[in-house]
């Protein structure tokens, strides 16, 4: 067999996380628009908890990197919906610690500025 023959794996995003950034940012946007007032009347409405909600609404707050490293499913294995429902830092940087997400920007070891 040669490295010709072999499959690629391409990335495959979460479905559960996908929807999970979905339903984040649909309802952020819901609220922002003034549909609803609040949290606890779009949780009502959703048929939700509100703990749960205002946990996925938070969601909203990933760094643009992470949710993209998401939908593209190259985020690292550990990066679970049970992992990002947890409290997470607000500031990306933190974040990208967090979650063990190279930032962008970030330099490679093997780069050298000049």
């Amino acid at each position: 067999m040669t490295p010709t023959d072999i499959p690629v794996q391409r990335p495959r995003a979460d479905g559960t996380l996908v929807k999970a950034l979905g339903r984040a940012f649909r309802w952020k946007r819901m609220l922002e628009s003034g549909e609803f007032a609040t949290v606890k009347e779009l949780a009502e409405h959703e048929k939700l908890g509100f703990s749960y909600m205002t946990r996925v609404l938070r969601l909203s707050l990933l760094a643009p990197d992470i949710v993209e490293a998401i939908l593209g499913g190259v985020q690292p294995p550990e990066l679970t919906l049970a992992a990002l429902l947890e409290p997470f830092p607000a500031e990306w940087d933190g974040q990208f610690k967090t979650y063990s997400i190279k930032p962008p920007n970030a330099s490679s070891p093997n780069t050298s500025e000049t």
